[in-house]
């Protein structure tokens, strides 16, 4: 077994371990995990069976992450994307008023395009065009949105109506755990001690079940996964050809295609497996596992897959390989049967290794030439966007069309490729869209 390890994910060449790596997937689920819980909720609200949401989140969640694991073998796992549930249950299903049984077609649908650009190099064509500068900033912008996320799970960071966002409640309990968390993995890391981040998280779920916030399973912890009969491959093919469907599609596309860009490229580079300017040799393979996921995602019951950026959390503990992803995906397909087990551990006491892996993610600022309005300006715009607007696409809009804009105007036009110019004007045609289509909705 050993061998067949060694010579399938040579693991001597990425200097890493057995160990190393199926730690670091064990820590990536961990941080992970909680889209079992959310995705459930999100998407039961259009109608669809909230316990068989639970089977198909897990199932395209192993598929997906193992296609990234066996095929691209990157230490990158893959789930539905945060967001992209959001859109498919309140934009396709509450505001447009559709069923969730033509939001299912519309991600199948543009599951089937992925793989179509994928196949003719669309996409990876896309990717390689995205300026080195850009390149630099979004594992930047992506450092600060996970921090967020680790903040906001923890309660440290809260919404407020006056200032946006404030500092939390601290006489609740998950701010401690966090704390405790965060100090604990800190401190093991300074001491050069293995497995830092998935001790700091035992060790705040410990303090959250001293605390009484954390309560271990009443029951067995073994159960049968619900059945995915109620949602399974239920699709409907009445508004294929209609406008709204080509504008969901289009939307899909547009959010999967540069989140799942905009994770690769900040996750591959801190793993060290990208060159200096940001490509990857495994890219096409990547996206590949990208749109055949979600392709097969929609037939199990799920919205859009893509890239998950927490797979950070396994990298930064040592994760180099597809063996990484492999052992994510053999957790997921543990907390099926074990769910009560796995989900006991609190956001709270997962925030930590958000917090870390953003502090390591951030480093690559230092690339940046800031001097240079030019690439300083959108880089900076590139890293801002991402957690102001909580999305890692809108980081890449932003940075993208400033790019152009200013490099244009400024006199710098042979800085700017075709493709970069395709990519801007589709930008400006969505941003265009998006206003009518909130005016459209203000003025009904």
């Amino acid at each position: 077994m050993k061998n067949l390890l060694e010579k399938t994910f040579k693991l001597t060449e990425n200097k890493t371990t057995i160990r190393k790596e199926l730690l670091a997937g064990l820590i990536t689920f961990l941080t992970m995990s909680y889209i079992l819980i959310v995705n459930p909720s999100i998407l039961s609200t259009t109608g669809m069976d909230k316990d068989a949401l639970f089977t198909a989140t897990a199932l395209a969640t192993i598929f997906a992450t193992l296609m990234m694991a066996l095929y691209a073998k990157l230490p990158i796992a893959q789930a539905p994307g945060m967001g992209l549930n959001a859109f498919f249950a309140f934009t396709i299903c509450g505001v447009m008023g559709y069923s969730w049984q033509f939001a299912l077609t519309a991600v199948f649908i543009e599951g089937i395009i992925f793989i179509l650009l994928t196949f003719f190099n669309v996409r990876e064509l896309i990717v390689k065009s995205i300026p080195k500068v850009l390149k630099d900033a979004i594992p930047v912008g992506i450092g600060l949105f996970i921090t967020l996320i680790g903040l906001k799970n923890a309660g440290i960071v809260v919404s407020s109506p006056a200032t946006l966002v404030a500092l939390g409640d601290f006489s609740q309990h998950s701010v401690w755990i966090a704390f405790l968390g965060l100090i604990v993995t800190a401190v093991l890391f300074v001491r050069n001690i293995n497995g830092s981040i998935l001790i700091g998280i035992v060790v705040a779920t410990i303090f959250g079940i001293i605390l009484g916030d954390v309560t271990l399973p009443d029951t067995s912890i073994i159960s049968t996964p619900p059945s995915i009969a109620p949602i399974f491959a239920q699709f409907e093919w009445d508004h294929i050809l209609s406008f709204n469907m080509l504008v969901v599609v289009f939307t899909l596309l547009f959010v999967n295609l540069f989140d799942t860009v905009g994770t690769l490229i900040g996750v591959v580079s801190k793993a060290g497996l990208a060159d200096e300017d940001g490509n990857f040799p495994q890219m096409k393979k990547a996206l590949f596992s990208d749109a055949l996921g979600t392709t097969v995602g929609s037939i199990l019951g799920t919205s859009t897959i893509t890239a998950y950026v927490e797979s950070a959390s396994g990298v930064a503990s040592g994760g180099r390989t597809g063996l990484t992803s492999v052992s994510t995906a053999l957790m997921f397909v543990l907390a099926l049967f074990f769910a009560p087990l796995f989900l006991m551990v609190p956001a709270a006491a997962t925030s930590p290794a958000l917090i870390i892996v953003g502090l390591f993610m951030i480093s690559s600022v230092a690339k940046i030439n800031f001097s240079d309005m030019s690439e300083g300006l959108p880089a900076f715009l590139t890293i801002v966007f991402m957690p102001f607007t909580y999305s890692i696409a809108e980081g890449i809009v932003f940075g993208m069309l400033s790019f152009a804009f200013i490099k244009v105007c400024s006199g710098k036009h042979k800085d700017v490729s075709t493709t970069v110019y395709v990519i801007a004007i589709l930008f400006l045609l969505k941003i265009i869209l998006d206003a009518s289509h909130i005016m459209t909705n203000a003025a009904g």
